[in-house]
């Protein structure tokens, strides 16, 4: 068990022995190493520190308490909402971004090019039916920026359309494979990070 921490005693710390200074500090989680007049001058440097602290912290208990405010809660925050995405043209833009995807960016640019400027419902009957399988992933991601478009502004499918479906390349893992006479053949895993913005369809586009 650990030792209990006592207050100075009437004679003060240098009328205790070696033991009983070496058990206050090892108490107080001080260094219990040096001779007897280090050690009671460490006990009594702590013990003006205590002091001192309250003492420190009374003209923070004199200001006004704060309103106590949950993290992250509606009701009480005071920051204001972000201001909606725009086109230079003054239209609404929605976006989702996919990153780290496993798949070429070349492969999945030629399923991308196919859906930009489409509807919202054109373009996920063309991924629905693209024979590559980059198709589920953009498909995923175009869903994503639909569910974005309904909780932030309200607007379902209907009434959106891809104004930008864009693909980055990623890092690209290196691998290795073994191959004959103790060769290594390097293989090159690449990624992609896919970025989809929808707009509203205006005058039937």
């Amino acid at each position: 068990m650990s030792p209990e921490i006592q207050e100075a005693p009437e004679g003060g710390w240098s009328s205790l022995k070696v033991d009983e200074l070496k058990e206050q500090l090892e108490a107080r989680g001080l260094p219990k190493s040096g001779k007897k007049d280090e050690l009671v001058a460490r006990l009594e440097e702590h013990g003006a520190a205590d002091e001192a602290a309250p003492a420190a912290a009374e003209p923070e208990a004199e200001a006004a308490p704060k309103p106590a405010r949950r993290r992250g809660s509606a009701e009480t925050s005071t920051e204001q909402p972000k201001k909606a995405a725009r086109r230079p043209d003054g239209e609404l833009v929605v976006r989702a971004r996919s990153k780290y995807v496993r798949t070429a960016p070349r492969k999945a640019r030629l399923v991308m090019d196919h859906i930009r400027g489409k509807e919202v419902v054109q373009a996920r009957a063309i991924l629905t039916h693209a024979p590559r399988h980059v198709a589920e992933d953009i498909l995923k991601l175009l869903n994503s920026a639909i569910a974005n478009a309904e909780s932030a502004y309200e607007l379902g499918p209907e009434e959106l359309r891809v104004v930008k479906a864009v693909v980055d390349e990623g890092p690209t893992i290196k691998r290795f494979r073994p191959r004959a006479l103790g060769r290594a053949t390097p293989i090159k895993k690449r990624t992609s990070h896919m970025t989809i913005e929808l707009t509203t369809t205006t005058n039937g586009r």
